[in-house]
């Protein structure tokens, strides 16, 4: 059959349409974003200000445009903003890893292949969709890959509410989600962002294993186990180290105390479920792997990005951390000799802790 001819949709209508599609397409759900964020912009400023970004030069590289859609990409006048369950329902139970101090805890984000590409797709396809139904229009489709403050859009849309864990919390969906955009220059009628549910409730900020929460929605990046772990690029400063415990790639811990996570969905995608046994692996197991076996075993991973010298830095501090027995110390004394000063380091401070000389054992 030939393709329809473009019709003419008013907007509310194409807003209505634009949901349905991108729910047959596989997003958890789908809203419409002003382009308008002052107070976010403000709250930007005065983080950037603060310092609180660490060594992530990027959030401030591009100054206001961050909070300004209108002027990242010319001629927006709104956003279209999806969610992506991405809860893996076959992964080890999170808590259980964590109190098993030999095992390695990776956020479970990241249990399975990288979500960017996948969003991309889908967010392609919804533009495709759109523009199959109404003719051209202009757009970019954004997952992570530009100065975007998605959280903010995505309250706008009605998707949610920000917490205070900075998370974006949804009462029927909990915060295990991935969020896109499509920057769009339809004149599409926002949706009423949704009420804070938070209330007295401060278990996030209070779960924080190195007290990165400076206040109810402060984050002070510089001691979040996520960035030490994932954007840091250097030495993980000592006194956050034990804080760290048996996490090695990100950290879960306010949201998995969040009372609104008991109605997170499980994902219905396979490319979220577990690879590799990462869910549940040995902290000596992973620190083994060199760096082809870690290339090959993260192919299509967001664990790939950290590159395997911070791979064996954080394994380090883990296994400092981990119970002292015969073979946590020899895995350490194994990598005593890496090429990396930053890997040395690390193992070398992880020897202390276990009580032990880089040339004893037991």
């Amino acid at each position: 059959m030939p393709d329809a001819e473009p019709t003419t949709l008013e907007p509310a209508a194409l807003a209505d349409s634009i949901r349905i599609w991108a729910a047959e397409l596989g997003f958890s759900a789908c809203g419409i974003a002003s382009t308008e964020l002052p107070r976010d912009e403000i709250h930007l400023i005065r983080w950037l200000q603060a310092g609180h970004q660490g060594e992530m030069g990027f959030m401030g590289r591009h100054g206001r445009k961050r909070a300004r859609p209108r002027q990242l990409v010319p001629g927006t006048r709104s956003v279209i903003v999806v969610r992506m369950d991405y809860t893996p329902d076959q992964a080890a139970e999170p808590r259980a890893v964590l109190e098993d101090r030999q095992r390695a805890f990776i956020t479970r984000y990241s249990l399975g292949r990288d979500y960017h590409k996948l969003m991309r797709r889908r967010l392609q396809k919804l533009a495709e969709r759109i523009q199959a139904t109404i003719g051209p229009f202009g757009y970019r489709a954004f997952v992570d890959s530009a100065p975007v403050l998605e959280r903010a859009l995505a309250r706008e849309a009605g998707l949610g509410w920000i917490g205070k864990n900075t998370m974006l919390l949804n009462r029927h969906a909990g915060s295990y989600f991935f969020l896109g955009e499509l920057f769009t220059d339809l004149p599409l009628p926002p949706g009423d962002p949704v009420r804070a549910h938070c209330g007295s409730c401060r278990r996030c900020l209070h779960a924080c294993p190195t007290d990165a929460f400076v206040g109810p929605y402060q984050l002070d990046a510089r001691r979040c186990i996520s960035y030490l772990t994932i954007e840091h690029p250097g030495s993980i400063p000592e006194p956050l180290r034990p804080g760290m415990g048996n996490r090695i790639f990100g950290c879960d811990d306010c949201q998995l105390v969040c009372p609104w996570n008991r109605y997170a969905h499980p994902t219905a995608e396979d490319d979220f479920q577990p690879r590799h046994g990462l869910d549940d692996a040995a902290l000596v197991a992973l620190f083994d792997w060199d760096e082809a076996t870690f290339l090959e075993r993260t192919a299509g991973s967001a664990i790939r990005r950290i590159g395997h010298e911070r791979w064996l830095r954080n394994l380090a501090v883990a296994l400092g951390n981990a119970a002292p027995t015969r073979e946590v110390i020899e895995a350490l004394r194994r990598r005593l000799d890496h090429p990396s000063a930053l890997v040395r380091e690390h193992v070398r401070w992880a020897l202390a802790q276990q009580g032990a000389t880089p040339g004893q054992t037991d």
